[in-house]
C-alpha cells in the first residue's frame, strides 16, 4: 500500500479499494500517513468524492482505527450530533435534558470547524472543566450524572482525529463523505443504542441548500443505519443564528438561560424536537409528544439543570454552576454596541460571517496551534423580522482589545441586511429523513 498512489488515484476521479481506504484509515491513526499526506487525501475527497461504497467503507475504517465502547446501563444509550451552524449550543440543552429523562448520554464531541464554533470549546469555557477524560472517567461521569461531554479519546477513533485537525486548517470540512466519516465514526465507536442528526442548511451552516442538507442527512442516515445504529434526521432551518450568542462562554450563558430560567425560543424549540424523536427511538414514550412533555418537564422542574451541574461538577468544574453561573463565567473586557447604520427591518444574516467575526475575535482558530478566547464573541444578534432604527445596536461585540471590537463591530454591519419589507418566516424542523 501506498499514501501517494491512494492519492492520486482520488485525484484521477476513482475510487480506491475498500483494502486501500482502510489501510489509509490505519495509517492516519498510527502515523504511517503524512499530515501533507492526510490533507491532500482530504481535499481529494472534497473535489472529487468517494462514493457510497466508498464512505461506508472509510466510515467504518475510522470506526475500527480504535476501540469501541460498550455499555451496561439501566437505561437506553442515546446521542445527538449537529452539522454545524453559528449559536448552536443544543448539545448543552439536550444532554441533560435526556438524561433527565432516563437516558445516557455518551457524547463525544468536536472542536470549532471553519466559522462554527465547537461543543468542547463551549465547555471548556466553563473554569476547570476537562473534556480531555481517561475511558473509566468518561464512564463514571456518565454513569453518575447521566451524560458527559468529552472529546474523543486517542484510544475512540484515532483516525477521525488527525483527519479533523486537517480538515480545520485546509479548507476541507464541506466534504460530505468527510463529514459523515467523521461524525460517525466516533458516535459509532461510542456504542450507542439510537442516535438523532440535526442537519442544518442555510447562510450559517456548512450546507447552503435544503437540497444538499437532504444529500448529507441521507448519507449519514443511511451509513448508520448499515452500520447498525437506528439513527434518524432533522434538517433544520440556520438562516439565522440558533441563539441570539456566538461564542463560547456566552453561548454556555444561552443555554444556562434555557435550562434555569427556562427561557423560550428556537434553541429550546430545537432541543425538544430533536430529543423527542430520541426518547422514542430509546423507548423512554411512546409517541413524539409524550416525549416532548417529559423534555419540558424536565426543564420546568429544574432536573436538567441540576444534570448539567452534576456534569460540570464531575469534569473539574465548579460544584455549584449551575445556581451560580452568571458569576463564574469568564467576560471580556472590552464590549461595544453595533449600531444600525440605517432604520429598517432586519431582512437577512450572513452567519458565516457572524462565525468568522468570532474567529478572528479570538473565539475560534484559523490554525490548529490558536489558543481560544473563552470570553469573546457576539451577544444580543437581532432575529430575522426585527425592526431597527439608526443607531439602535443590531449585537453587542465582546472582545479582548478595543481595535478587535472595532473590527467585527464593522463586519456585523456588513453581515445584517436592513430592508423595508420583513423576510418569510421559515419553520425550524425542513424535513425528516429515517431512512
Amino acid at each position: 500500500m501506498d499514501a501517494r498512489r491512494i492519492i492520486a488515484t482520488l485525484r484521477d476521479g476513482k475510487t480506491p479499494s475498500r483494502e486501500e481506504i482502510s489501510w489509509f484509515a490505519k495509517g492516519l491513526a498510527s502515523g504511517d500517513v503524512s499530515d501533507a499526506q492526510a490533507g491532500a487525501f482530504a481535499m481529494a475527497v472534497l473535489l472529487k468524492g468517494l462514493g457510497e461504497e466508498g464512505r461506508v467503507v472509510l466510515t467504518l475504517a475510522m470506526r475500527d482505527s480504535g476501540d469501541r465502547l460498550h455499555w451496561d446501563l439501566p437505561g437506553p444509550v442515546l446521542d445527538k450530533h449537529s452539522t454545524g451552524g453559528v449559536g448552536d449550543c443544543v448539545s448543552l440543552v439536550l444532554a441533560p435534558m435526556l438524561a433527565a429523562c432516563g437516558a445516557y448520554v455518551p457524547m463525544i464531541s468536536g472542536r470549532g470547524l471553519g466559522h462554527t464554533g465547537g461543543t468542547l470549546d463551549k465547555m471548556e469555557a466553563i473554569p476547570g472543566v476537562s473534556t480531555q477524560l481517561s475511558e473509566s472517567a468518561f464512564r463514571q461521569v456518565v454513569a453518575g450524572a447521566g451524560c458527559a461531554i468529552v472529546s474523543a479519546t486517542g484510544d475512540i477513533a484515532p483516525a477521525d482525529r488527525r483527519l479533523y485537525a486537517v480538515r480545520d486548517v485546509t479548507g476541507t470540512v464541506e466534504s460530505l463523505d468527510l463529514i459523515t466519516a467523521s461524525i460517525l465514526s466516533k458516535k459509532l465507536a461510542a456504542g450507542l443504542e439510537a442516535l438523532v442528526l440535526d442537519v442544518k442548511c442555510g447562510a450559517g451552516a456548512f450546507m447552503k441548500t435544503e437540497a444538499e442538507a437532504a444529500a448529507l442527512a441521507q448519507a449519514l442516515v443511511s451509513t448508520a443505519n448499515a452500520a447498525g445504529c437506528p439513527t434518524r434526521a432533522l434538517i433544520t432551518d440556520m438562516s439565522q443564528p440558533l441563539a441570539s450568542e456566538l461564542g463560547n462562554a456566552l453561548e454556555i450563558e444561552s443555554a444556562m438561560r434555557v435550562l434555569t430560567e427556562h427561557e423560550g425560543g428556537r434553541l429550546r424549540d430545537l432541543s425538544v424536537a430533536l430529543g423527542a424523536g430520541l426518547l422514542v427511538q430509546g423507548g423512554l414514550a411512546g409517541t413524539e409528544a409524550a416525549a416532548a412533555t417529559l423534555l419540558e418537564e424536565a426543564l420546568q422542574t429544574g432536573r436538567a439543570a441540576e444534570v448539567f451541574g452534576r456534569m460540570v461538577a464531575e469534569m473539574g468544574g465548579p460544584a455549584r454552576f449551575a445556581e451560580d453561573w452568571r458569576n463564574l463565567l469568564p467576560k471580556a473586557p472590552v464590549i461595544r454596541d453595533v449600531p444600525a447604520p440605517s432604520a429598517g427591518i432586519v431582512t437577512a444574516i450572513d452567519g458565516e460571517a457572524l462565525g468568522l467575526a468570532v474567529v478572528d475575535l479570538g473565539g475560534g482558530r484559523k490554525v490548529e496551534s490558536d489558543v481560544i478566547d473563552p470570553a469573546v464573541g457576539l451577544s444580543e444578534v437581532l432575529r430575522l423580522g426585527t425592526r431597527v432604527e439608526a443607531g439602535q445596536p443590531l449585537a453587542r461585540v465582546h472582545a479582548a482589545r478595543a481595535d478587535l471590537a472595532e473590527a467585527a463591530v464593522r463586519t456585523v454591519q456588513r453581515a445584517i441586511t436592513l430592508g423595508a419589507q420583513p423576510p418569510e418566516p421559515q419553520p425550524l424542523v425542513l424535513r425528516r429523513i429515517s431512512a
